[in-house]
């Protein structure tokens, strides 16, 4: 072994700073995955990978009208010329292009196993074979008459283009996704023949607003259909961003199986989402007990979707069941919209629609123009040859001679009648069968068409009208192709408000049964099955008898008003039944012992409650604020020693009736009452002894209205209340005569 160092001296090593050397490396890495990886290119909506397979297949001539060719062969052909990446990786996202489950318009048409929507695998790719769509070709249509720039490959021994010319927004059409380097992009499908309305009424109207645009293309089109629940509002606002999300859940139809039982049967399911691990996960929560509403699920997928969900029972609303299915799988998902693409091709940005729509448009006219300047040189280069067949039929005499006798032919014709070097080549590999005068007519013919072609095309790139009208008749040749009433073109998501449903599981499981509260003076309490109308009948313990006796359903939550201001909640379901004397409330609530019940009523959500001390300090509040489902109940009407609460009534009107122990009666408008969720209240009439007795909402059209002693109803019609009417916190007249004795207006539930 030599013993000289391997480096002698300083060597080529050079001392580099660790921080820069770090992120001018993780700079180029970054640039690296964001422009050449991960964001599509706004023009063209493609990545590298896809951009280079579709190449690399047409340059295979795998068009539609072709034979299919293994996937192996493409894939090979891809990695070796275009794309120096892993082999499975190119064929991922072959496939994903061929499958009709994952892209809205396929770009590939595959024969094959290429997977399906239970997320199993496709077959290898030396199995596979594949060839491009229409749709697909549209892509590449015109990418060899000069339309696109071509770059050199990665060993710059091929060409690639640098965007395709896409003849129509694949962007929008097939959407796209993938994570970048802080950054990262997320666009769902849309309806082709809504993005053509959309593009040629932008060409019409260039400053379109986006709302007529959102208007146009309402929203994503995904290719698993399913319904987008998402509100109107939220969709105007991602569209004009570029950022935000829609909700798309499941498509479900109920299934009558006879007798009152049924079936939901689901037939489309959220775009991205695996059937096989959608029923795993729907069966591994049902049998972890987290779907109450659920019996079973059965996948009876044939060609179409058929996932089958059986109801615990009949009663269960189907409603209520799919409610709760969407709030704990995916049946329902978020998909989100990031439109961050490459704008120009170069920079990263997040664009709206009206962007997006804008810069495709820009491309087309840059693929339009190109491809008719191609078109003019190729005229113009025509036009020159057939000038020197031309002149060489004026003189074809000495043409022969020239050709049969001249040393250097090609140089004697150029001089002889100042040709150039192209009309001179032309002339000399002319066939001689081309001599003949019906060939000269042609050539003839066929200078005057070019000549008008170079005419028209010259004019065309004079007018941005001409090329406008160009290219909406080019939008208009994809839309007829593609449009809503092919096959491929029909929109498959539709559009539905999400019900307004407040899903309460353990309520959703309780049979709804008709029951008679009852509710004794000592305070023991029971559900009798059934609406009962007379309960004479009901016994009670020694020396108790009945309070009161509530029709209910047992879906429905009782509430109750004790006299030290606290409300509490008892589920009708959970009430002891009709067997025995019940039981004690306090055994259900934590109601000191000085303290009673002041009423009790079946909880009405959106009702709004008068309640008041027996200081006749109250005010309004909203029944939804009281319902306290704890034993502590809420405290609602604050209170001073030894003040009890004793009114709690409905506002049920717009006037408020108080009657006092005095046997005092005030009336008065309920607009003068607060309304507050908790608190003392404000005064509502004014004693010099003593407090308030009850009070009564009513409408001031229908009169007040009492019962009698004898248990009938009695009303008092405004124009005869007109003596008690005054403001808040009067002291108010003596009762009309026939006022009960007890001061008691009766129940106003």
């Amino acid at each position: 072994m030599s013993d000289k160092p391997i480096l002698p001296g300083p060597g080529p090593i050079e001392p580099v700073n660790l921080r820069d050397a770090l992120e001018s490396r993780y700079l180029a890495y970054a640039l690296s995955t964001i422009m050449n990886r991960a964001l599509p290119d706004v023009r063209d909506g493609l990545k590298p990978v896809h951009r280079r397979l579709m190449h690399a297949m047409r340059e295979m001539k795998l068009n539609p009208t072709e034979g299919y060719r293994k996937c192996a062969a493409i894939v090979g052909e891809v990695m070796g010329k275009f794309h120096p990446h892993g082999d499975q990786s190119i064929y991922d996202a072959l496939v994903r292009l061929a499958q009709e489950f994952s892209v809205r318009y396929p770009l590939v048409d595959g024969q094959g196993n290429f997977g399906n929507i239970d997320g199993d695998n496709p077959a290898a790719m030396r199995y596979t074979e594949a060839k491009l769509t229409p749709i697909g070709a549209l892509l590449l249509d015109g990418i060899d008459e000069d339309t696109v720039d071509f770059r050199a490959n990665y060993d710059g021994r091929e060409q690639e283009p640098v965007v395709l010319p896409a003849a129509y927004p694949n962007l929008l059409a097939n959407g796209s996704s993938g994570i970048a380097v802080g950054m990262a992009t997320s666009i769902p499908p849309h309806n082709l023949d809504e993005l053509c309305v959309a593009m040629l009424h932008l060409i019409k109207h260039p400053n379109a607003t986006i709302e007529k645009l959102v208007e146009l293309v309402p929203g994503p089109d995904f290719p698993t259909g399913g319904i987008i629940v998402e509100g109107r509002a939220s969709i105007l606002e991602a569209y004009k961003t570029g950022r935000g999300g829609f909700r798309l859940r499941a498509k479900w139809q109920k299934e009558e199986t006879g007798r009152g039982a049924y079936l939901i049967v689901v037939t489309e399911i959220p775009y991205g989402v695996q059937k096989g691990k959608l029923v795993e996960k729907l069966a591994e929560l049902l049998i972890a007990k987290k779907l109450p509403l659920l019996e079973d699920v059965r996948d009876e997928s044939a060609e179409d979707i058929r996932l089958v969900l059986e109801p615990k029972n009949r009663t269960v609303d189907p409603m209520l069941l799919m409610e709760s299915l969407f709030r704990v799988s995916e049946l329902e998902l978020r998909f989100p919209l990031n439109m961050n693409v490459l704008s120009r091709g170069q920079v990263p940005n997040v664009l709206g629609l009206r962007e997006v729509l804008t810069e495709w448009l820009d491309h087309r006219k840059q693929v339009l123009i190109r491809r008719t300047n191609f078109r003019l040189a190729k005229i113009a280069h025509r036009l020159e040859v057939l000038e020197g067949f031309l002149i060489a039929f004026l003189n074809i005499e000495e043409v022969i001679r020239i050709v049969r006798f001249a040393d250097d032919p090609k140089a004697e014709l150029m001089s002889a009648f100042k040709l150039s070097e192209v009309q001179a080549d032309a002339i000399l590999n002319m066939r001689l069968r081309a001599l003949n005068k019906l060939e000269e007519l042609a050539i003839r013919r066929e200078h005057a068409d070019l000549t008008k072609e170079q005419g028209q095309l010259n004019a065309l790139l004079k007018s941005d009208d001409q090329i406008w009208d160009r290219i909406s008749g080019e939008i208009k040749k994809v839309r007829e192709q593609f449009g809503k009433g092919t096959v491929i073109g029909k929109r498959r998501s539709n559009f539905a408000d999400a019900p307004d449903i407040d899903v309460d599981l353990e309520e959703a499981l309780i049979d709804k049964e008709p029951i008679t509260v009852v509710f004794s003076e000592k305070g023991w309490i029971r559900a009798l099955k059934g609406h009962m109308d007379d309960v004479s009948t009901v016994q009670f313990k020694q020396g108790d008898e009945l309070k009161r006796a509530i029709k209910a359903q047992t879906t429905d939550k009782l509430v109750l008003f004790a006299t030290n201001g606290k409300f509490f909640t008892l589920a009708c379901d959970k009430l002891p039944g009709g067997r025995g004397h019940g039981e004690p409330v306090r055994l259900m609530i934590e109601l000191e012992e000085n303290h009673d019940i002041a009423e009790m009523f079946v909880h009405e959500p959106g009702r709004k409650l008068l309640i008041a001390s027996t200081a006749a300090n109250g005010f309004i509040v909203p029944e939804e604020e009281v319902v306290a489902l704890t034993r502590k109940g809420k405290q609602v009407l604050n209170l001073t020693e030894p003040e009890e609460a004793v009114v709690c009534v409905p506002c049920a009107g717009d006037q408020v009736a108080v009657i006092g122990e005095n046997r005092k009666l005030l009336v008065f408008p309920l607009s003068e009452v607060n309304e507050m969720t908790r608190g003392k209240g404000v005064r509502l009439q004014k004693y010099k002894d003593g407090g308030i007795s009850d009070a009564r909402v009513f409408k001031k059209p229908e009169g007040l209205t009492w019962l009698d002693g004898a248990g009938r109803n009695f009303t008092l019609a405004w124009s005869e209340l007109k003596a008690w009417s005054g403001e808040r916190a009067q002291a108010g007249l003596v009762a009309p005569k026939g006022f009960p004795r007890s001061n008691k207006f009766g129940s106003g539930f």
